[in-house]
């Protein structure tokens, strides 16, 4: 019974990559992802067993893959980048930011979603690396 019940949420799980990786690469023409240290994360005992379970490894090779099926292309910003911490109005890096800071307030006086200001970071350093190349 155990063995079925592991199956089952393998293959659950296979079906959601499997689902989300294809929507994404029909759906999207360019994919900015971050590449995480998920050795570090895993570190973190209260986490490590969440972290390890949402395969985000297995999640960006499937990208990858069905991306160029698809015609998508899928850029994977540098480990290091401050994705979060950055301000995408004056550029200043919050270096004091933590996990559980969820909303900021720059000097310059933009407050920022942590997970939205992260987004348009990312957005704009791969349209800038793009546009370089």
């Amino acid at each position: 019974r155990l063995a079925k019940v592991h199956l089952e949420v393998a293959n659950r799980r296979a079906d959601f990559l499997h689902k989300t990786t294809t929507m994404l690469a029909r759906s999207k023409r360019a994919i900015a992802v971050e590449t995480l240290n998920v050795t570090g994360m895993v570190a973190n005992r209260r986490l490590a067993r969440a972290i390890s379970d949402l395969g985000f490894g297995e999640f960006f090779r499937r990208l990858e893959y069905k991306s160029r099926w698809y015609g998508s292309s899928v850029w994977a910003a540098d480990r290091w980048f401050p994705s979060s911490r950055l301000c995408g109005g004056c550029g200043t890096i919050n270096r004091d930011l933590t996990l559980a800071d969820r909303v900021w307030t720059c000097g310059c006086c933009l407050v920022h979603d942590r997970d939205a200001n992260a987004a348009r970071n990312l957005l704009a350093a791969m349209n800038l690396e793009q546009n370089a190349a």
